[in-house]
């Protein structure tokens, strides 16, 4: 028998992994310890083909004060066709499906390069050509530095994803790069009816949105109208009330033509930021 195809993550059409994370078998071959929830480790399989991917089972979830009902999981799956209407493919195929420990997401494995500088700090008060600031971080007792990260284009897309899905824990580790492309993984804190946005992309906050930024929010505020196809797949994955919020922060955007600003109501930066 010949050996399955391999499929190189973040260099693969969004039909092939899709089809494959759905119907192929899925073998758990670890589990990430650092993770709060229950995250396996797992390969799928399905018509010679093989993938490394993440399944994370409903049943291992941990119920959250602001996330109590057992639907983080359904959440990753919407940030991903949010992200896919983009046409920024910005998050990893990821589907809801039946795996060992029952129903849950599972996500086509992204490996980090480790060769993009996202994220740094700096001393002094300027970011630096090519950066944007976050804010101070206190390093030790006796030493703050600047917090920045990348000014980037693929970022700044990020930037604008997140604060559609409404994104209460974008953090440096949530950051991909594989192949040129950047990735955000981690999205079951989404898509709260409540302003959660917490994130370290704040480097363009109150600028002007880009105009690719804009036509991507139009698009989007068209496919979320009642009856539209987005607006279908979503209405199985998050609440109607949720999805009247996510309807009104896309309308804020445009209306605003700005990079959102934090609005003081909320921890602005997730802990810990990384």
């Amino acid at each position: 028998m010949p050996a399955p195809e391999r499929i190189p993550a973040g260099s693969v059409t969004v039909q092939d992994p899709v089809e494959l994370l759905t119907r192929g078998e899925l073998t758990v071959r670890g589990r990430i310890r650092e993770a709060s929830n229950a995250v396996l480790y797992c390969t799928v399989a399905y018509e010679g083909r093989e993938a490394a991917c993440v399944y994370k089972p409903v049943a291992g979830e941990r119920p959250l004060w602001d996330f109590p009902d057992g639907t983080l999981a359904q959440r990753e799956v919407a940030a991903y066709e949010v992200s896919l209407a983009t046409g920024w493919d910005l998050v990893p195929p990821t589907v809801l499906r039946q795996g060992p420990h029952g129903e849950g997401m599972c996500q086509l494995w992204i490996e980090d390069s480790g060769d993009a500088e996202l994220l740094a700090l700096v001393d002094g008060e300027e970011a630096g050509e090519g950066w944007k600031a976050v804010g101070l971080a206190q390093v030790d007792e006796e030493r703050t530095a600047l917090l920045v990260h990348a000014d980037d284009v693929r970022l700044r897309r990020l930037a604008v994803l997140d604060a559609v899905i409404n994104n209460s824990d974008r953090k440096g580790g949530h950051l991909l790069a594989a192949d040129g492309r950047l990735y955000g993984i981690d999205h079951g804190v989404t898509f709260h009816a409540e302003n959660k946005l917490r994130t370290l992309l704040w480097g363009w906050a109150g600028e002007p949105l880009t105009d690719e930024a804009v036509e991507v929010l139009r698009s989007l505020r068209d496919g979320l109208k009642e009856g539209a196809a987005l607006a279908e797949r979503l209405g199985g994955l998050i609440t109607g009330a949720e999805t009247e919020a996510l309807r009104a922060r896309v309308a804020a955007l445009l209306e605003s033509g700005r990079h959102p600003e934090p609005s003081g109501d909320w921890p602005a930066i997730p802990w810990p930021p990384v």
